[in-house]
């Protein structure tokens, strides 16, 4: 009898957009908007609708927020409310970082 190993489960991978690279989902933030044409913020990741992925960095929000890349990804404007939240969240998972 032949021994089968166990198929190693795929990870989804997304692209960051604001530095371009490709990490594994749960380790980036997402942008949703809605269908009814609201922009949140998603840590679930499972809200419906149009998303965007950009690094835990400020450095990638600014990239990103700099060239229009997340509205670009989304497909409609996005407030300065959703980027201050952003700024807000990437600014706390930096620190508990820098604590670990």
């Amino acid at each position: 009898m032949k021994k089968t190993t166990p198929k190693q489960k795929k990870i989804p991978e997304r692209r960051c957009t604001g530095c371009g690279g490709t990490f594994p989902k749960k380790e980036l933030v997402r942008v949703v908007r809605s269908p009814e044409g609201e922009v949140s913020l998603d840590f679930t990741g499972k809200k419906s609708g149009r998303g965007a992925y950009i690094c835990p960095r400020l450095d990638c929000l600014k990239k990103a927020r700099k060239a229009g890349r997340i509205s670009r990804s989304l497909e409609c404007a996005v407030s300065e409310e959703v980027y201050t939240a952003l700024e807000e969240e990437i600014a706390l998972m930096e620190k508990e970082r820098e604590e670990e």
